[in-house]
């Protein structure tokens, strides 16, 4: 695919509903392919509930495209069972595995998700992991709880905390899910399980990574995917590199609100060049012709 200035992707690589717009066919070990020639990024959760082997982790490496970039999690034992403290062997075991991408320059920033009751009281819990982490892998921190998004000391002291250790804010909006009532079994599902936090764009690095949790109805989130090509383009004009990642509560949509957003932003920056017809899309243009 054409190089992007900012980094652009989905929650997940593998879908079936993909078959034939961002995969070319149904052979899952070829998906990971595929998806990498349509987006230059992806969220890696499945780190969050267990490590892969190294093996695994060097198959991805290989079988993605040139400039792709993994963003990982950190497991959930390290963010939400141990809060950052003494969790020394598996962050040691998710880094050896970081490694990995980077030598194969396919690393993207790693994803610090912390729980909604990670609150002000442990802050200093991480402060302590970053100053113990890597200068080398870049990070990005996700929080959920009331404390950091109050305007107040503890919020400011969270941002002046990952400006020093050189992490991104990760930046989740929800607005688009909660707009509205529920109007399928996703999103009654989504609504359930996504957290309802206010919106920020501070930018704390170089790389602001934007989570956009969307609808079902592509259409229905343009008036909020338009206030982030405003941001997005702005960021670009600074000389950062954004990561933007595109949520639906059905997996099967969230490839159509990425590509809607991506043709918004080239409405404001008219020299970012076009996303690449899918491998999918390829195919069925290939079978149109006969």
């Amino acid at each position: 695919m054409p190089a992007l200035p900012y980094y652009l992707g989905c929650p997940v690589w593998n879908c079936d509903a993909w078959v034939g717009t961002v995969y070319a066919g149904k052979s899952r070990s070829k998906w990971l392919a595929d998806y990498t020639q349509a987006f230059g990024t992806v969220e890696g959760n499945s780190t969050f509930y267990a490590l892969p082997t190294a093996d695994i982790v060097k198959r991805w490496a290989d079988e993605s495209a040139d400039g792709f970039r993994f963003a990982l999690k950190f497991p959930r034992t390290v963010t939400h069972d141990k809060l950052l403290v003494d969790a020394n062997a598996e962050t040691e075991a998710f880094l050896s595995l970081l490694s990995i991408l980077k030598e194969a320059d396919k690393l993207g920033p790693s994803m610090i998700q912390l729980p909604p009751y990670f609150d002000a009281t442990k802050l200093d819990n991480l402060e302590a992991f970053l100053a113990a982490l890597p200068r080398e892998f870049p990070y990005a921190v996700e929080v959920r709880h009331d404390d950091y998004f109050a305007e107040g000391g503890t919020e400011q002291a969270f941002d002046a905390m990952l400006h020093e250790y050189r992490a991104d804010r990760v930046l989740f909006d929800s607005r688009p899910l909660f707009s509205a009532p529920a109007t399928d079994e996703y999103e009654v599902e989504s609504q359930g399980r996504k957290p309802k936090v206010p919106v920020r764009f501070t930018v704390t690095n170089t790389s602001p990574m934007v989570r956009f949790i969307a609808r079902n109805d592509v259409a229905s989130v343009v008036r909020w995917m338009d206030e982030w090509t405003a941001v997005v383009a702005d960021w670009l004009a600074q000389g950062l590199t954004p990561y933007f990642f595109t949520h639906a509560p059905n997996n099967a949509v969230a490839p159509a609100v990425a590509a809607l957003f991506h043709a918004r932003l080239i409405e404001r920056v008219p020299t970012i060049p076009p996303l690449p017809a899918w491998p999918g899309q390829k195919v069925q243009r290939q079978q149109s012709l006969f």
